[in-house]
């Protein structure tokens, strides 16, 4: 007696799949490598066409009134902003006798501040003397405005205390006069009045010296400003070279590609929804992942791949021949993506089976007699389709057909009573892995198991589907095989096919 395991419940789905997700970007690395090198090639094409302008520079050290040694640099930035503006731009332009607008040339040169006393002026011009001399009629012009506005707040600074201090004279003007009306015969009673007349008239001399020296010394700072104003490194041309040029240009662009790359494979990725995973495409389909097998090439490929491919050919051919032997019911390849591969795949193993007996290849898929380059002398016979009751029920039939979109689903069961679904990876988009599956479920055909073709090589998930604790899908298909086999028919054609879930959130 038996107890059939309740399995348990599958954890819900995650919202996206990192490790899908990654593998999927990595299967597109066609895609974003091709626009890395774009943005590469971009890159260098543009610093080869178009060249950047002839440019000067030139330094100005910039004294100021107010310079603290704990200065955050708003002095300087003040200083950028002045150079930035109509004024300047319209003495520099004067001074060259240019016929260009103030307003365009603000678009020709910038300023920046090197430190809090240090401003650097870069200029484009038509050609390098040009650029030369822009930078120094700039210069010119910021140092003339500078100082003329350094001297005009020094006299402002240096007359408001001049008159200041006149007012203060004129007060200890009537100080004094109030002092010398009161005569030592007067009432002993005003004594105290007199005190502080007297503090009053010293409070008033002393106020007066320190106006006088405030507003001397605000004078001496503006020679000291004029001084310390100047150009410290000359108007020079900055140099371009092309060579670095390539190479900086190249490298952005390269940055740029590769991460637009990145972003529209994982974009695309997520919105197509294309299971890559053998765990996912397992799930989907309801079968377990019996084989991988690398895509089979068009183009020539190197010796060691084509050892390493043809090898993995072989245990394959091996493995679905022993599956095809033991089985009582024909079997059919079904495609989904790979018809190359799979007509290359379904011609080798009707050539092992032939040893043990006539095959017919059943072909209801147009790569094959390309992939086989005809019907081969003493080969296995290849029918199409549709002429699929002609073969005598005593021959082995092996069905080669697709299960892409547009499949006529009702001639799947001419091809064989079991399958063998052969999945490209990241092809079939999980809708339609859900589609294939329910059809095939729909018609009774059995999934003995899927080979996944071009499988990430990096890919560690389990293929393989579990009906109860220890036993695999493919587990009751062999049993059943053994039992046709041996010659007890069951009494009704079972369906190993897991149910399919009809939404996303019915899967999670």
């Amino acid at each position: 007696m038996t107890t059939d395991t309740t399995p348990e419940p599958s954890p819900a789905a995650p919202l996206l799949n990192l490790q899908a997700l990654v593998v999927a970007v990595r299967r597109r690395r066609r895609l974003w490598c091709s626009l890395a090198v774009l943005g590469l090639l971009l890159g260098a094409a543009v610093a080869v066409l178009r060249p950047p302008p002839p440019a000067a520079m030139a330094k100005v050290l910039v004294a100021h009134q107010e310079d603290q040694p704990n200065d955050t640099g708003t002095l300087i930035r003040t200083d950028v902003e002045v150079l930035q503006t109509t004024r300047i731009a319209d003495k520099a332009l004067k001074s060259l006798k240019s016929p260009v607008k103030p307003e365009d040339f603000l678009q020709d040169y910038r300023g920046t501040g090197v430190t809090n006393n240090l401003l650097q002026i870069d200029v484009t011009g038509d050609s390098d003397a040009d650029a030369v001399a822009r930078a120094k009629a700039l210069a010119d012009a910021f140092i003339a405005d500078h100082i003329r506005r350094m001297q005009a707040a020094a006299k402002a600074e240096s007359k408001a205390l001049r008159d200041q201090g006149d007012r203060m004279r004129n007060e200890l003007a009537r100080v004094n006069k109030s002092i010398g009306g009161r005569t030592p015969e007067s009432d002993p009673g005003s004594s105290a009045s007199m005190e502080s007349l007297f503090a009053r008239r010293a409070e008033l001399t002393s106020r007066i010296a320190d106006f006088d020296q405030r507003a001397e010394e605000a004078r001496m700072g503006a020679p000291r400003i004029i001084a310390g104003t100047q150009i410290v490194d000359d108007p020079r041309a900055v140099e371009h070279s092309l060579p670095m040029a390539v190479v900086t240009n190249a490298g952005i662009g390269l940055v740029l590609g590769l991460v637009l790359g990145l972003a529209v494979a994982a974009v695309g990725s997520v919105v197509a929804d294309r299971p890559v995973l053998r765990r996912e495409i397992a799930a989907n389909l309801g079968a377990s992942v019996i084989a991988e097998l690398r895509r089979v090439p068009r183009r020539p490929i190197r010796l060691w791949q084509l050892r390493r491919t043809r090898a993995a050919h072989e245990r394959l051919v091996s493995t679905l021949a022993r599956t095809v032997r033991d089985s009582a019911e024909s079997v059919s390849l079904l495609e989904l993506g790979c018809a190359h591969s799979t007509s290359v795949l379904a011609i080798d193993l009707a050539k092992a089976l032939s040893e043990e007996g006539p095959v017919v290849i059943i072909d209801d898929l147009p790569a094959l007699q390309r992939a086989g380059r005809g019907q081969e002398p003493g080969g296995p016979a290849v029918v199409s389709a549709d002429r699929a009751a002609t073969v005598p029920h005593q021959m082995r039939r092996l069905g080669v057909g697709s299960v892409a979109p547009g499949t006529a689903w009702t001639g799947l069961q001419d091809l064989g009573s079991q399958t063998v679904l052969v999945v490209r990876a990241g092809h079939g988009s999980t809708a339609w892995l859900h589609t294939v599956a329910r059809q095939l479920a729909d018609l009774l055909i059995p999934v003995i198991g899927v080979v996944l073709v071009d499988p990430d090589p990096r890919d560690r998930t389990d293929g393989t589907l579990w009906d109860g604790r220890h036993t695999a899908l493919r587990g009751h298909n062999e049993r059943l095989a053994r039992q046709n086999a041996a010659g007890r028919q069951p009494a009704e054609r079972p369906s190993w096919s897991v149910r399919v879930p009809d939404s996303d959130q019915e899967a999670r």
